[in-house]
């Protein structure tokens, strides 16, 4: 009898193994190809925490492009052939992870190569998402709301870009509010989710960039967080940049997907982290659900008030009208993703696409252009702030209304291999 059980035991193992080979097999040759990618596009990898060897290898002997992509279409070919039947529920999962991200590849790859897509379909090719926008008509009654709590004689959008302007950071003090605003935001994030003795992160001011703020995760428990002041960083940007850069954002993400993917499970494809997948659905809407999930209600304005106004020579007493326009102007941001289909897809041309992101953005035009700056840059990427934000909001709020069930739903779509339809899921 003991003889039988240890037979069977053996082939049970077998069966296991032989069912995950084909997914350990597809995963190494997905970091191949997208480290590959990497020599081809500088941006197609935003990080690789593996060992040198791999990226060694491909930086050496790079396929082309027309090569590349016949390899994603056979990689994904070879995940959906593998039997879902015959994988755990988390290792189902794993397979689903891998074929929506190699579809990214072959998309991706496709772009480089010439191919022209529209915006709905890049966006879905690229991050697995179907974006329904709102025709920027609908937002005409937010402005009209906007318009009474910021009266005055003239354009709503001047307006509301001079009384923003009054809350820069000055240049000499801003490194000290962002380690500040980063400080109580890793505290908040630490009384949920339990992170590593060591993880640490450096902070980098630096320019010239088309983005206002970016992680570059480094392995190790260790982020680079690097803030951009080509435009003066406004005390509002402070805590938002904070949670969505560092804690419970960016940075927690990949310390999670290191320990919990790469670490504990050995599955390879975290080693790697293509810009454009479906990665960065989870990411960037996390990252900007992270800040309210970490200071919910008057959190935040209390907190800057407290402390983050006094740091920055500022009058912590507009800190509560300052906040009752930013919650207004959250509202305006579906517009920005709407401006960019209608631009991307050459609707409309580039001063009008300025244009319009002044006024439902209701900025300076100086940081209108530099929204359209973005989105020359990294196209159809604008749907994972707004709607990425959106979809982990409502995954994350299903979990019940208590803290302790939402920062529980929220480390676990972080900490396992989550596509965008999962977000959906009840």
């Amino acid at each position: 009898m003991l003889r039988r059980s240890l037979a069977v035991l053996l082939l049970c193992n077998a069966g296991i193994a032989a069912a995950k080979a084909p997914l350990d097999g597809i995963a190494r040759a997905y970091v191949a190809l997208s480290l590959e990618a990497g020599t081809h596009e500088p941006e197609y990898v935003d990080a690789y925490i593996g060992p040198p060897g791999p990226a060694a290898v491909a930086k050496a002997h790079p396929r082309s492009i027309a090569q590349l992509r016949a390899a994603a279409t056979s990689l994904a070919t070879r995940a959906r052939a593998v039997d879902p039947a015959r994988l755990t529920p988390i290792e189902r999962r794993r397979r689903t992870f891998l074929i929506a991200q190699l579809v990214a590849a072959e998309t991706r790859l496709a772009m480089v190569a010439g191919v022209k897509f529209s915006f709905a379909d890049e966006a879905k090719g690229l991050f697995g998402v179907d974006p329904q926008l709102m025709p920027l008509t609908s937002f005409d009654p937010v402005l009209a709301e906007i318009d009474r709590l910021v009266p005055g004689p003239d354009a709503l959008a001047d307006r509301v870009s001079d009384y923003r302007e009054r809350f820069r950071i000055p240049d000499n003090r801003l490194e000290t509010v962002m380690r500040t605003a980063i400080a109580e935001c890793r505290r908040r994030t630490l009384d949920h989710i339990k992170l590593p003795a060591d993880e640490h992160f450096t902070l980098e001011i630096v320019k010239d960039k088309p983005w206002g703020g970016y992680n570059y995760y480094k392995g190790a428990d260790t982020s680079l967080v690097q803030i951009n002041t080509d435009l003066p960083v406004l005390i509002d940007r402070a805590v938002d940049l904070g949670c969505h850069e560092g804690y419970p954002g960016h940075h927690v993400q990949g310390v999670l997907h290191e320990a919990e993917l790469m670490k504990k499970r050995g599955w390879v494809e975290f080693t790697v982290q293509p810009l454009f997948s479906p990665l960065s659905v989870m990411g960037e809407g996390a990252g900007n659900y992270g800040i309210e999930l970490a200071f919910p209600g008057d959190d935040r304005t209390a907190f800057a008030a407290r402390t983050l106004f006094p740091l920055a020579g500022l009058d912590p007493a507009e800190a509560p009208r300052l906040e009752a326009l930013l919650k207004a102007l959250q509202a305006l941001s579906g517009s920005r993703m709407t401006i960019a289909r209608e631009y991307l897809d050459g609707h409309i041309d580039r001063e009008t696409a300025i244009a319009l992101a002044q006024k439902y953005g209701l900025t300076s035009r100086a940081r209108a252009e530099k929204s359209i700056e973005f989105d020359d840059h990294y196209r159809s990427y604008v749907i994972n702030y707004g709607l990425g934000r959106d979809m982990v909001a409502a995954a994350v709020e299903r979990a019940g209304p208590g803290a302790a069930a939402r920062w529980k739903k929220f480390y676990t779509l972080l900490a396992e291999p989550t596509v965008p339809a999962d977000l959906q899921q009840p």
